[in-house]
Order: structure tokens, then sequence, then C-alpha cells
């Protein structure tokens, strides 16, 4: 009796055993599935963060040309009208204030032409400075718009 009271507990004790190992076997096994799932979500949000880092670069760099475009531009501008090669004017209205402009147009030209005034340089300048000023506002604000419609994207 003792000997199968005995037996019976060693039975039972690798039956328990046996569980024990499925049981542990069942864990690694739902572990390692979630560390793969896990590790397949972490490479994909990777790619989409590369991805939007690489079209916020392509944008920047786009952005960055427009703006120094824009740059050489007003200091072509700038030199133009300090050399006098270029110069701003505005058109005049004919009116019984403005006496002093003749109402008939010049030898060669149309007789009802418009009339300009050349702005002094210093005003010219003064201009250039304050369209380059918003120009230049007006590109960094587009870069900041398109910023924000790719990270909510």
């Amino acid at each position: 009796m003792l000997a199968c009271a005995a037996l019976a507990w060693q039975v039972q004790g690798w039956r328990y055993g046996r569980q024990l190992a499925e049981h542990a076997d069942s864990h690694a096994q739902q572990m390692r599935q979630q560390a793969e799932t896990l590790a397949g979500q972490l490479l994909a949000e990777r790619a989409l963060q590369r991805d939007l880092q690489q079209r916020l670069q392509a944008s920047e760099s786009r952005y960055f040309q427009e703006l120094s475009n824009a740059q050489q531009t007003q200091a072509r501008l700038r030199d133009r009208l300090a050399t006098a090669d270029l110069r701003l004017s505005v058109l005049v209205e004919r009116d019984s204030a403005c006496a002093t402009v003749p109402a008939a147009g010049a030898p060669g030209s149309v007789d009802h032409g418009a009339v300009r005034a050349r702005l002094e340089p210093a005003h010219a300048r003064r201009i250039i400075a304050i369209t380059d000023f918003g120009d230049r506002g007006l590109i960094t604000l587009r870069a900041c718009q398109d910023y924000v419609r790719e990270l909510t994207r």
C-alpha cells in the first residue's frame, strides 16, 4: 500500500510537472508573439518617422532655396537702384492740382499716356527693404504652414 501511494504520488508529480512545463511553453510562445508584434509596430513607426523626416527635410531645403532666391533678387534690385540703373516711379493722376505736369504728350509718344513721377532713391530703398521683409515673412509663413500640414498628415 505504501508503495502504491508512493507510486501514485510520483505519477501525480510527473503530471503536474508536465502541466507546468506546457503552461511555461504556452506562456513563452505568447510572449514571443507579443514581442514580434511590438517589433513589427516599432519598425512601422520608424519607417513612418523616417518618411516624415525626409519630407520635412525636402520641404525645408525647398523653402531655404526659395528664401535664398528672394534675397538674391532683392540684392540685385538694391544694386540696380544704387547704380541708378533702375529708378522707381509711381503713376500720377492728371487733375487740377497737378498743374506743372504738361497735358500734351511729348513728340513720338501717345498724347494721353500715363504720367509717372520718379521716387527719390532713399524712398525707393525703403520700399525695397519693406518688400524684402514681406517676401521673407511670406516664405517663412508658407514653410511653417507646410510643416504643420506634414505633421498632421
